[in-house]
């Protein structure tokens, strides 16, 4: 339990003190291994994995909504559009068990992760 709560400490602490580029790239790649383990659970056919892990990837994308800069413009508008889509496609995953509704999401958001590291230069 300790080694449990030290780790999330540190983690905590850690996303303290990322660039906020960072943080968004970290987050595309948390739905991007969220995703993965929801795929693997429903190979499985672990349901209450597969239900977690799906949960986790909406709350990071629920994230990613929230911090969205509505000032910004088209762009702004564009991508809480395509976030909102890629939570329906992962309740429809969820619902009914559908891998290819996973890897469209993951699909996406490889593009997207790709294209942040472009045009950030995040090593």
């Amino acid at each position: 339990m300790y080694g449990n709560t030290a780790h999330n400490i540190y983690a905590q602490n850690n996303v303290g003190i990322e660039s906020p580029a960072k943080l968004i790239e970290m987050l595309y790649e948390g739905v991007l291994r969220f995703n993965a383990q929801a795929k693997k659970a429903i190979k499985d056919a672990n349901v209450e994995k597969r239900v977690y892990w799906i949960n986790r990837s909406t709350a990071v994308i629920t994230e990613l909504i929230s911090s969205l800069d509505m000032e910004q413009g088209d762009i702004s508008l564009y991508l809480e559009g395509l976030y909102n889509y890629q939570i329906q496609l992962l309740t429809e995953a969820n619902q009914e068990n559908s891998i290819e509704k996973l890897d469209e999401c993951s699909n996406v958001f490889k593009v997207l992760l790709e294209a942040w590291r472009e045009t950030t230069n995040v090593a």
